[in-house]
């Protein structure tokens, strides 16, 4: 609990804050694996939903403002033109880029997944299905019976046959009468179908949570002002325009010595997503069986 507490007040405050010394955090390079790259580039998911039911815990890398502020520093020269001679390389950028996507498509994938399985649960059994077709199929009959029973009556009218005419109006009456009734239990089925019930449960399509369709605008405002559901829209929002931004980004000059990026993947090459045939042992582990990169 101690270590969680220190944890958390040195992301808020600072490593510094909490010691007299030079910390090892402080001698960590930005280029290091243990530090969050989400958190440089942007905001970490961790950071999203603290005190929700979504809640993923304490970061496990670093998250340190004086790297985040040098991060800045760094990006903003090379943006300016300013050469691979600094801290950082446009291929360091591009390797801490393409961390942070990667880390915010693992819980927007996550979270569609969720979505779709909730949809699934609110869709129709098939014994509903079949009380609905059967249902819409005796209001056609009745509606084919009664414009059949119209067209009676007019030819009875016709012909003045008067008696036979206001029967034929009583049972166009009737069959009307029983339309109705179809209409209404076709209306109760569909307002309670599914596990959803009477509740008329939707699924929110940013971040899976339940909504009720009888809901007023004021739970409405609050589901959508809430911290959760603001969290998967900043996330959302983040990761396509990073996904954007990496689609229409060309191939990264190497730096003067044409070396490969200081820590972490490089990818540089674009984004590779499913394309990456890489083994899972070569990908993810170093020849001295350290682990290397993010994943």
């Amino acid at each position: 609990m101690a270590a969680e507490q220190r944890k958390l007040l040195e992301q808020l405050m600072g490593a510094d804050a909490l010691v007299g010394r030079p910390s090892k955090r402080q001698e960590t390079p930005i280029t290091d694996s243990r530090v969050c790259k989400s958190y440089l580039v942007g905001t970490c998911p961790h950071d999203l939903f603290t005190n929700t039911k979504t809640d993923l815990g304490p970061c496990p890398r670093i998250h340190s403002e004086a790297h985040k502020a040098e991060f800045q520093r760094e990006k903003e020269r090379l943006e300016n033109g300013g050469g691979n001679d600094g801290r950082l390389t446009m291929r360091d950028l591009a390797n801490f880029e393409m961390d942070y996507y990667r880390d915010l498509e693992k819980y927007v994938t996550d979270c569609n997944r969720r979505i779709d399985v909730a949809q699934r649960r609110l869709e129709r059994t098939p014994d509903e299905i079949a009380q609905t077709t059967t249902i819409l199929k005796a209001i056609d009959e009745i509606n084919e019976s009664i414009d059949a029973s119209i067209f009676e009556l007019q030819v009875l009218g016709d012909l003045a046959l008067i008696p036979r005419a206001l029967q034929e109006y009583n049972a166009i009456k009737s069959k009307r009468l029983e339309r109705e009734s179809k209409e209404r239990e076709l209306r109760n089925l569909n307002d309670n179908i599914g596990p959803s019930g009477h509740q008329k449960l939707q699924v929110c399509d940013v971040c899976g949570a339940y909504l009720s369709k009888l809901d007023n605008d004021r739970r409405l405002a609050d589901h959508f002002g809430g911290k959760m559901h603001l969290g998967y829209a900043t996330m959302r929002a983040l990761h396509k325009e990073l996904q954007e931004k990496i689609s229409a980004r060309g191939p990264i000059p190497t730096g003067p010595s044409g070396g490969g990026p200081r820590g972490g993947r490089d990818y540089s090459d674009g984004y590779r997503g499913g394309s990456d045939r890489r083994g899972p042992r070569e990908d993810r582990w170093g020849k001295g069986g350290g682990r290397r990169g993010r994943y």
